[in-house]
């Protein structure tokens, strides 16, 4: 039996920048269970871990520069995601949590499986269809990432 701590409550999810870091360029998301945006210090958190963790150079063969990063302040702890398009078709998805005793303190949780809440995998839905479209089966014939970055998600679900 499942028990729930609470009745489902939609949760904003909104694009918040086309954040660029040496020659990425990344949507950034918010989802917050406390209200429209989360907190700025977690967005700010977020890009100090993406900082971190994107491989440099952003541009090769395999990599194009391009991805997304997620903040998520729920409701028992805060979790962050960086996400980043390679191969084509293979996106590289990477996980940290922060509980909210200690909210500067995010732990590297990718290794447990852990991969995404009900509300982080709208978002990761809602990339992968943008890719789809408007990288791999682009009406021109063409990817273009410009198209695909400029594809973004706002809704409350």
């Amino acid at each position: 039996m499942i028990n729930l701590n609470g009745t489902y409550k939609p949760r904003p999810i909104r694009f918040l920048d086309l954040w660029e870091y040496e020659d990425w360029k990344m949507k950034l998301y918010g989802i917050s269970s406390a209200g429209d945006y989360p907190r700025e210090e977690l967005v700010k958190k977020a890009k100090e871990i993406a900082m971190g963790i994107l491989p440099i150079p952003a541009i090769t063969e395999e990599r194009y520069g391009v991805g997304f990063v997620g903040v998520h302040e729920g409701e028992g702890a805060s979790f962050i995601f960086v996400d980043w398009w390679t191969n084509e078709n293979e996106l590289i998805h990477h996980v940290y949590v922060a509980s909210h005793d200690n909210p500067a303190d995010f732990e590297y949780v990718t290794p447990t499986g852990l991969i995404a809440c009900c509300w982080d995998l709208k978002v990761l839905s809602f990339e992968r269809d943008a890719w789809v479209s408007k990288v791999l089966n682009n009406s021109s014939g063409h990817p273009d990432l410009n198209e695909y970055l400029y594809c973004r998600l706002n809704t409350d679900i």
